[in-house]
């Protein structure tokens, strides 16, 4: 029995480890990919974009830095530390929800007033397609947060579609021609860097089939899906039904 008991603990412990480094990964990716684009521009003073975008990005960067924090949290077996803060993430990321949709209003408007409103339009699927996705995942995570084997599995989802953005911007810096065309996308460029943050999750899944014997049900369901949600925002992105969605979402900012 204490053969077993010691086993199990050093299975408990090896999972806390895994989790704190797929959150130093999450906070290294988030840092390093927006470094060339925004970090390093706003410390130099080019960067220009609504104040919309700074509290955006601060934001984001603040729930990555809370993730590993919290698995740093129950990493050390400070648990009931780790749920008292899990209110103050619940609001966190209520704010954060808020701001993807006001950021975006603020881009529309501006490159409508720059004359890429179709195209600014078109790209917008990318962030307001993946929206509901992220609020689903989280609001999923919450209501698991008595089931710790999906809750943590289900924020690993989320984490996972957080980076594509930042991942995004890699992609941007090594492959956009110098002196390129500027303005949006074709929204088939955020496949790509969609696939790639989703090898965050092919990782987990590895991680679970050596020690479950098998990947959890909530990676075997949510990795489909947010494929799915990647790929298929690119056709659904040409369609007149997106156009008129995200016309009548640009009309609330006025």
């Amino acid at each position: 029995m204490s053969a077993i008991a010691a086993s199990l603990s050093n299975t408990r412990s090896e999972s806390r480890n895994f989790y704190v480094g797929m959150g130093v990964a999450f906070v290294l990716v988030a840092f390093s990919g927006f470094l060339p684009t925004y970090w390093a521009p706003v410390v130099a003073g080019t960067f220009r974009a609504p104040p919309v975008i700074h509290i955006h990005g601060a934001l984001m960067f603040a729930w990555t830095v809370f993730f590993l924090v919290q698995t740093m949290l129950v990493a050390a077996g400070r648990t009931i530390d780790h749920r008292a803060w899990g209110m103050a993430g619940i609001a966190l990321f209520s704010v954060i929800a808020c701001a993807m949709l006001v950021g975006e209003m603020a881009v529309l408007k501006r490159d409508a007033a720059a004359g890429m409103g179709d195209a600014s339009r078109r790209f917008a699927a990318v962030t307001l397609c993946a929206w509901p996705l992220m609020v689903g995942l989280f609001t999923l995570a919450i209501v698991n947060v008595r089931r710790p084997d999906v809750h943590k599995r289900l924020l690993m989802l989320l984490m996972a579609a957080m980076m594509a953005p930042a991942i995004a911007r890699v992609f941007l810096t090594v492959l956009a021609p110098a002196g390129g065309a500027s303005g949006p996308p074709p929204p088939f460029v955020s496949i790509p860097p969609g696939l790639v943050a989703d090898l965050f999750i092919v990782v987990a899944m590895g991680y679970d089939w050596r020690t479950r014997g098998r990947p959890h049900t909530v990676y075997a369901i949510g990795l489909p899906v947010v494929v799915a949600q990647q790929v298929l925002t690119v056709p659904f992105a040409a369609t007149a039904t997106w156009m008129g969605i995200v016309t009548a979402f640009e009309r609330l900012a006025g």
